[in-house]
């Protein structure tokens, strides 16, 4: 007796369960095939732009090394053009790198037009800082030979400061563009900045100091 009445008991509750989800069905059942319908769609959408992504990137990162090959054959008006239509139509990074590039190229035929490309590249807010602030040292270096103390200043002190990653190779720029227009006081400054930084490269810190002695050993400072 306790059997057919356990057993009538769970036909009974799964009655009940079954009115209630025709009840629930017939409530929100267009609501979760819509839900159901847009988690596959997205899910459709999400592998599609990363397919799109990743071929995208992949034909960005094939241009880019076919315009380096250029250049390293001495094609330079091919790997400029090859460059310019990446900076144009390139995917991800690789329109900044394609900058980047560029302006190194054009630095030999035309320095101050590299120094310019340079600096338009440290000056766009939409390029990573990273980026910017090595722009800005590849604008010094360029400007040591071709340019004024304060032209190279204006491009690189801001990053002469203890916190900056860059301080090394920026402060050695000032030096050498101190030290080249014979303001001897202004280069020995910076370069024991260089020799007095405990995390100075040692190649940085060598060439500092050779030029440290060579001021002191010529009495330039006191002249």
């Amino acid at each position: 007796m306790v059997n057919q009445d356990d057993s009538f008991i769970r036909e009974v509750n799964e009655e009940l369960r079954s009115d209630q989800m025709r009840l629930v069905w017939k409530r929100f059942g267009r609501i979760l095939i819509a839900a159901a319908v847009l988690v596959v769609l997205g899910t459709i959408g999400k592998v599609g732009y990363e397919y799109w992504r990743d071929s995208e990137a992949s034909a960005a990162g094939d241009n880019f090394l076919a315009a380096l090959t250029l250049a390293r054959e001495g094609k330079n008006d091919e790997a400029l053009a090859a460059l310019t239509a990446l900076e144009k139509d390139g995917f991800g990074a690789y329109p900044v790198l394609a900058r980047m590039r560029s302006a190194s190229l054009l630095a030999a035929t035309d320095t101050q037009g590299a120094v310019n490309a340079f600096s338009a590249i440290a000056k766009d807010s939409s390029v990573p800082e990273a980026v910017r602030d090595a722009a800005r040292l590849r604008a010094a270096y360029l400007l040591v030979d071709t340019g004024t103390y304060e032209q190279v200043s204006a491009e690189v002190e801001q990053l002469a400061t203890p916190q900056s990653a860059l301080r090394h190779s920026a402060r050695e720029v000032l030096g050498l563009s101190a030290y080249k227009h014979e303001d001897y006081a202004r280069a020995k400054e910076w370069f024991d900045a260089i020799i007095n930084d405990s995390e100075s490269p040692r190649n940085v810190a060598n060439r500092a100091q050779m030029l440290l002695d060579l001021i002191s050993a010529s009495g330039k400072l006191s002249s």
